[in-house]
């Protein structure tokens, strides 16, 4: 499958893909996880060291994509590793978006059913999300790009209002003493919170639908830029007013610092369903991005047209969605996801070993 010419994309359209692509689950659970592991109110510096480990990962995989112009991951690590390895490291990568797309679908079923539709069936909820996703990816990057941008600021206005309302309960307490414990606890949540930054590895794809692919580095740093502020943010008031204790306590602390305070006299005097249709909007952006990347990948493998497995995956993602028979085994679908990208992709180890293969064979491979 070739990349046409209609179908490059901006930078800035590249900036909110990656952007979007982020801000997905994490908004909902990365308190809770990362203080798990950390048990002491320096969380917000572990999220910070995840921000920074994850632009040095994304600056590596840009490096990479650059000595291939035009080419995506899928096609030229088979020039680097041979046909065969090549193939099935595609293949891996494939499996992780295809997987990464039906965890997405699934929480956010989960979190529809429990806060907004009561007692309605999870495929009721999952099937037309999962439609809607479809009829987006016909139209192929440029529509999806365009999507994005729509929802990108709608996100940043009102998760910031949401957030900024919630003032009246912060505590500065509630986050000191700074290094209280020393620096270990805040090194134990580095994966945690790095894993939170799941999105940058789409530069191994998106590079060759850039339109200025030079300017790629400049794409992972703002794209990270943007969702590590958020989560500093947003940890740093959840722990301030929730407390280290009380978000342990919580599976969406989140939604709980927004259901805690209602501010009468306007439209909306209690705000979670806000940041609910504000979050899912973000699962809708990271799922359509990880289908498509998955289609793409099985599009360019086999050389067939992209279409045919835009639809052939549609029910393969349902029914990995519909595996998890529980919240907790949902989770533990999720922490298998995020310990195999952390080893292969975020700490940017296997594109700095096919790098330096490049290297080793004088340049192109």
């Amino acid at each position: 499958m070739l990349i046409s010419s209609k179908d490059k994309i901006s930078t800035p359209q590249a900036v909110v893909v990656v952007t979007n692509f982020i801000l997905a689950t994490g908004i909902l659970t990365l308190p809770r996880t990362s203080v798990e592991k950390v048990k002491t109110p320096d969380v917000w510096i572990s999220v910070i060291l995840g921000g920074l480990i994850m632009m040095i990962a994304g600056i590596i995989m840009v490096k990479l994509s650059q000595q291939f112009p035009g080419k995506t991951f899928y096609q030229y690590n088979q020039e680097i590793l041979g046909k065969w390895v090549g193939w099935l490291l595609s293949l891996f990568f494939i499996c992780y978006f295809l997987v990464g797309s039906a965890l997405q679908v699934r929480s956010m079923a989960e979190v529809t059913s429990l806060f907004l539709l009561e007692s309605t069936p999870i495929w009721a909820i999952i099937m037309p999300f999962m439609w809607i996703g479809l009829y987006l990816i016909i139209g192929g990057i440029n529509s999806i790009a365009r999507m994005f941008e729509i929802i990108f600021p709608i996100t940043i206005v009102f998760f910031l209002l949401v957030l900024f309302m919630s003032y009246k309960l912060f505590e500065i307490d509630n986050l000191r003493p700074v290094l209280g414990s020393g620096i270990i606890p805040v090194l134990k949540g580095i994966q945690t919170t790095t894993y939170a930054y799941t999105g940058p590895e789409i530069m191994l794809l998106l590079l060759a639908f850039m339109r200025q692919p030079n300017k790629a580095v400049k794409v992972v740093l703002i794209g990270t830029a943007i969702p590590l502020f958020f989560y500093v943010f947003l940890v740093v008031m959840v722990i301030g007013a929730l407390s280290i204790d009380g978000v342990i306590m919580r599976t969406w602390p989140s939604i709980d610092l927004i259901r805690s305070f209602e501010i009468s006299g306007l439209i909306f005097e209690r705000f979670e369903s806000l940041l609910l249709a504000i979050w899912i909007m973000q699962i809708f952006a990271s799922f359509t991005i990880s289908y498509y990347a998955a289609a793409l990948g099985l599009a360019q493998l086999f050389k067939k047209n992209l279409n045919q497995f835009v639809y052939g995956l549609l029910p393969v993602i349902y029914i990995i969605a519909m595996i998890p028979k529980t919240i907790n085994d949902l989770f533990k679908l999720g922490d298998v996801i995020g310990n195999t990208l952390v080893i292969f992709f975020l700490t940017g180890v296997l594109p700095l070993f096919l790098f330096m293969i490049i290297k080793c064979k004088g340049g192109k491979a």
